[in-house]
């Protein structure tokens, strides 16, 4: 089987068994004020490549040494094409392409509230697994410059959370920002990993 193939899926099934983790709140979560996400974003500004630069560890992401970026592109019905790609420790990348919709309120899968663009919901998991839930995780933007330079990334749960960067680094100033508002929102900086990009 290709190598590509055997690790997009891996980074699939890991993304649907964290979203099955995080369906049920951890009671540490239930302590904290609620995760708040940016009033709104504008996806056609958000669409392009995104450098991680530091990231909480998870288990869809270990086969990822360095090199992480994200590319995003914004489909005709809405939707955003996701294509997330890393270097391996054996040098070699490994890509997935997932998709991202607008969350909202659904009843038997038909959107029933307004939407909201800076909360979305991402899956990685083939299309005829797209009716169940927990395949959905969420993916909100919590903190972004208003010129888009930068965004971070988080979930109501805290359990996971990206820095994004529109260049491989990001300047101090910007740093000292994205990490101030994460002690506000209840994350712990101490947990980020640093992305080698360079």
């Amino acid at each position: 089987m290709n190598t590509l193939v055997k690790q997009g899926r891996l980074w699939w099934s890991g993304a649907v068994l964290s979203a099955l983790m995080a369906a049920g709140a951890p009671a540490q979560a239930a302590l904290q004020p609620a995760l708040k996400a940016v009033e709104s974003v504008d996806l056609s500004r958000y669409q392009g490549r995104w450098y991680q630069i530091a990231y909480y560890p998870n288990t869809f992401q270990k086969q990822c040494v360095s090199h992480t970026t994200a590319d995003y592109a914004l489909l005709s019905n809405g939707q955003v094409e996701v294509t997330n790609a890393c270097k391996t420790a054996e040098g070699s990348t490994s890509s997935v392409v997932g998709l991202a919709r607008l969350k909202q309120l659904r009843f038997l899968g038909v959107p029933v509230s307004k939407p909201v663009t800076s909360k979305l919901e991402v899956r990685f998991a083939p299309d005829w697994l797209s009716w169940v839930p927990g395949v959905w995780a969420n993916y909100w933007v919590i903190q972004l410059a208003s010129d888009y330079r930068y965004a971070v990334v988080g979930e109501p749960n805290r359990q996971f959370l990206w820095i994004l960067s529109r260049t491989p680094t990001l300047s101090a100033q910007d740093d000292a920002a994205i990490r101030a508002t994460l002690v506000q929102q209840g994350y712990d900086p101490l947990k980020l990993r640093a992305e080698p990009q360079n």
